[in-house]
This record gives structure tokens, sequence and C-alpha cells, in this order.
């Protein structure tokens, strides 16, 4: 009985360690995300034109048809259409002031289903 409770012990610690780490993997998605929510919001405060945010996401999913190895897929489009979105040349010339005054704000971000 005692090594039995050993087990059980055992697994639950095992458990609680993939937990922590599904844990973490969903913080970096969630921080992730939120990069990209707010340059999605600082682009139509800029008025991009829905094609030109077309071309900026059929681009990121191009780039991450094939997943990588050892990384994960959801994450790495997120990263990709992060990078993609930074590299924006309305965005680049967007007065540094105005950048920086957006983010400022406490979440402009409102998420409605």
């Amino acid at each position: 009985e005692l090594q039995q409770k050993a087990e059980e012990t055992e697994l639950l610690k095992v458990e609680l360690q993939m937990l922590e780490t599904e844990r973490v993997r969903l913080s970096l998605v969630e921080e992730k995300l939120m990069d990209v929510l707010q340059l999605l919001q600082q682009l139509r405060d800029l008025n991009i034109s829905k094609r030109a945010l077309g071309k900026i996401l059929l681009s990121t999913l191009e780039s991450c048809r094939d997943p990588q190895p050892g990384k994960a897929h959801l994450f790495e489009v997120l990263d990709t259409l992060y990078q993609e979105l930074t590299a924006c040349k309305l965005l680049q010339s967007q007065p540094m002031e105005k950048a920086q005054s957006r983010q400022s704000l406490s979440n402009p971000l409102v998420i409605s289903c």
C-alpha cells in the first residue's frame, strides 16, 4: 500500500510538471497574441487597406506552411505574423510619439464575440 501511494505521488508530480509546462506555453502564446493584436489595432488606426493587410496575412501563412520540427506551430504563426506586421512600412513611418502614446493606454484592445 505504501509503494502504491509512492507511485501515485510520483505520477501526480509528473502530471503537475506537465501542467506547469502547458501553462507556460499558453502564457507565451497569449503574450504574443496580445502583441499581434496591438499591432493590428495600430494599423487599423492608420487606415491600412484590407488588401495590404491580406497580403501580410497570406505572406505569413505561406512562410508557415510547413511547421518546423520542435516548434509549436501556433506560436510560429503568431511570431511570423508579428514580424510581418512590424515590418509594415505604415507602422515604420508612424511618428514615434504617436506610437508611444498608444502603448501607454491601459489596454485599448477589446475583443467581442
